[in-house]
């Protein structure tokens, strides 16, 4: 078993800077941020005020769920760019690959997205005011989800292609729709650093998670477009859910540990949406 894996990364390797070799290092890559993402988030989670710790331990659940499932999906992309080529390393005129992880990727998604909504309303600190606020998000996210999905696994360029991806570009809007809305009837009043992480997070959410979308076209760009698809999806996972982590852990660390109890803050420290 081992040396079969060992064949398949060797031969995966001689795919050097193509499209499916930069799509194999960003596997990698994808995986080693998302650990050392995990190791930070947990190890920060003891020098934050207590009432914020919760939003470290997320970030880092969050990261740590992306880290295996990276190192799954990396495996079968291995495995699929090795058939790409014979034994003795020479590719294979005209064979392309024609699985990718999507499933795992899409599970990844269903757990990790949920719980990336969720730091929202933890740096917000709404208790019980938070129900509403996170189920509003979290539905939408998995409408946005489940119809990418039913997209993703759609004949490319199909009527259900295009409709389901569609249904769920409309439900990543009405998320930025209440970030700019409900979210930002919250941000008043709190202190002016969580404000600041806020306004970053969406961003996250308006531009960063532009990416999605736009790699989802990429299919559409030939046969190495599913691979230039999978290079967009790997860069936008590094980059929103590493990134949310750390603009929630930059808001956090510059509040007083005395802050993050149960007493008031100071005036100076609230800031307006």
């Amino acid at each position: 078993m081992v040396m079969a894996e060992f064949s398949d990364a060797s031969l995966a390797l001689r795919a050097g800077l193509s499209v499916e070799g930069i799509t194999m290092y960003l596997f990698w890559i994808g995986t080693v941020a998302m650990g050392a993402g995990t190791a930070f988030f947990w190890l920060m989670a003891g020098t934050v005020p207590r009432a914020y710790r919760s939003v470290m331990i997320v970030a880092g659940i969050i990261t740590a769920v992306a880290c295996y499932h990276y190192s799954r999906m990396s495996g079968i992309y291995i495995e699929q760019l090795a058939t790409l080529f014979n034994a003795d390393g020479t590719r294979i005129a005209g064979k392309e690959i024609t699985q990718f992880p999507t499933a795992y990727r899409y599970i990844d998604w269903l757990i990790t997205v949920p719980l990336l909504v969720l730091e929202i309303p933890l740096l917000l600190r709404l208790g019980n005011k938070a129900k509403a606020l996170f189920r509003g998000l979290v539905g939408a996210a998995l409408v946005m989800l489940v119809f990418a999905w039913i997209a993703e696994v759609s004949p490319v360029g199909s009527n259900s292609w295009w409709i389901n991806y569609v249904i769920s570009c409309l439900a990543w809007f009405y998320i930025v729709f209440m970030l700019y809305t409900k979210v930002n009837e919250q941000m008043v009043g709190q202190p002016f650093s969580i404000v600041k992480s806020l306004k970053i997070i969406r961003l996250y959410i308006l531009i960063g998670w532009t990416i999605y979308p736009v790699g989802f076209l990429m299919a559409l760009a030939g046969p190495s477009g599913e691979s230039i698809r999978e290079i967009c999806y790997n860069i936008a996972d590094v980059i929103n859910k590493v990134g949310f982590g750390l603009a929630c852990y930059a808001g956090i660390k510059v509040l007083p540990m005395v802050a993050g109890e149960d007493g008031p803050f100071q005036a100076n420290t609230r800031g307006n949406a």
